[in-house]
């Protein structure tokens, strides 16, 4: 089911998802929990004045491994809904909840969305997420923009149920920002279109980027797994400077949590110049770049956009 269905469904999913979800008349905020600062966005768009919402991991923070502190905890305590993403991105935030006695709120909003199966056995904060066999699910799923919309759509749903007497509230931010980000996908497309073969490979230093990739028609290579806390060992950065060299690969860029270091030295050797630094897993400080989901990706886009064009001779 699209976003868009899931939106048309939402009064009819509310009388279901209430009876299955603890719900109550709300004269203050719902009080909200997310895991980290996209899903907080995606939150803040949806509820507005109708939610309080509390985001554990940050702007700027990365969340790979975080480790929670005693006022996360207390956060979730008193949380009216946890809001989390699932696919083994952000696995504490349940054994969080089951410490603080409330598993019932915990609801993963990338339901509905088809992952991509990683080519790594890199996990999140040290646990491997096994899904058909040995393969582990690739949990960056925000990065192509259609599945922003199934978050979106989601998280409405969520909302509503905890709060039937906003329904129609949270149905109509959500279509308003569902708008936005239809617009948000035409504009990268159009975008994109017109890149060259030549010019759609670019290197980053983790695997953060495969759905943009499958989206978009951008080849990534990534110096390390699809957790950005993955050392990567001195083989493998040869046998990734050899592929650079062998493909004349055009680009490389430093993600915002990443150590830059590590794309310094394959710029160096493989001779790929550093196109800017692009945001993955996390928002930046209001006022940065990327202090939305929508900031995030225009950025994305234009800093690949600027990277990926030819160097005068």
């Amino acid at each position: 089911m699209t976003a868009l269905h899931v939106l048309q469904h939402l009064r009819r999913l509310t009388l279901i998802l209430a009876a299955l979800l603890p719900a109550a008349a709300h004269a203050e905020p719902l009080q909200v929990v997310a895991s980290f600062s996209i899903l907080g966005d995606f939150v803040q768009a949806v509820g507005g004045e109708h939610t309080r919402v509390v985001t554990l991991v940050g702007p700027g923070v990365d969340a790979h491994g975080y480790q929670p502190r005693p006022s996360d905890a207390r956060a979730v305590r008193a949380a009216d809904v946890v809001i989390a993403n699932g696919l083994g991105f952000d696995a504490w935030i349940e054994r969080l909840a089951k410490s603080a006695g409330r598993t019932d709120t915990v609801v993963i909003v990338s339901a509905g969305i088809t992952p991509l199966v990683a080519a790594d056995t890199h996990d999140h904060e040290g646990e491997t997420e096994h899904h058909h066999g040995q393969a582990q699910f690739d949990p960056h799923a925000w990065q192509s923009v259609t599945n922003a919309r199934q978050y979106v759509a989601n998280i409405a749903n969520v909302l509503a149920a905890r709060d039937p007497g906003a329904a129609e509230h949270y149905a109509a931010n959500a279509q308003r920002y569902i708008d936005a980000l239809d617009a948000l996908e035409h504009e990268i497309r159009t975008t994109l279109a017109t890149l060259t073969p030549e010019q759609r490979t670019v290197v980053t230093s983790h695997d953060a980027f495969g759905y943009f990739a499958a989206a978009y028609g951008i080849r990534f290579v990534a110096a390390s797994g699809i957790s950005g806390e993955a050392e990567t060992s001195a083989t493998e950065v040869a046998r990734l400077i050899r592929l650079l060299r062998s493909e004349n690969a055009r680009v490389a860029f430093v993600e915002n949590i990443a150590d830059p270091r590590l794309i310094t030295r394959i710029s160096e050797e493989s001779g790929a110049r550093i196109g800017g630094t692009l945001y993955s897993d996390t928002l930046s400080e209001a006022g940065g770049p990327a202090s939305t989901y929508i900031e995030l990706m225009r950025h994305n886009l234009r800093t690949l956009m600027a990277g990926l064009q030819p160097v005068p001779r």
